[in-house]
């Protein structure tokens, strides 16, 4: 029941980051005591900043008010699997867990298309906890890429929408 309570939060970042019109990611990190360390969305349209995902933003938010860089003891929750970029700073980070709620087929680096937090030959390895409310976060990423696929048809568009 925690881990829901806390894809929820991820979730609104989400819905936020479709109303900036980026691609509706969103995420919290918590620390070991359940305490909210920094909350991240999806930020790449706004900042035009190809780094700026939702997991990264976490990080950075919560290393800025802790004054360091290593989470240890620390959950990410988010609402899609991470990708290589953002699974490799999950690694550095040293976080001990991560919860996401729905696979990515084009880019899942902890499950789906890689495992980067259960390789053995990296420094660091941390738990992974799959399919918390994917129904709800796969809906939101459903939603808003049929939404803009009409959106690109409407405007006469002659490029195709892809994912994130």
């Amino acid at each position: 029941m925690v881990d829901q309570s806390w894809m929820l939060v991820a979730i609104n970042e989400a819905k936020s980051a479709a109303q900036s019109g980026d691609v509706p990611v969103g995420a919290v990190l918590v620390d070991a005591s359940g305490k909210q360390l920094g909350t991240g969305r999806n930020r790449r349209e706004v900042d035009q900043d190809p780094t700026a995902h939702a997991e990264l933003e976490a990080l950075r938010a919560a290393t800025r008010a802790l004054g360091h860089w290593r989470l240890a003891g620390a959950t990410l929750y988010v609402t899609l699997e991470p990708c290589p970029m953002c699974a490799g700073a999950l690694v550095n980070a040293r976080i001990a867990r991560l919860v996401y709620g729905c696979t990515d087929p084009k880019a899942g680096a902890v499950d789906t298309l890689f495992a980067i937090g259960r390789d053995l030959r990296l420094n660091h390895r941390f738990t992974t906890t799959g399919g918390v409310l994917a129904d709800e976060c796969q809906a939101l990423l459903r939603d808003f890429f049929a939404q803009l696929r009409h959106r690109n048809r409407s405007a006469g568009s002659p490029h195709d929408v892809q994912g994130s």
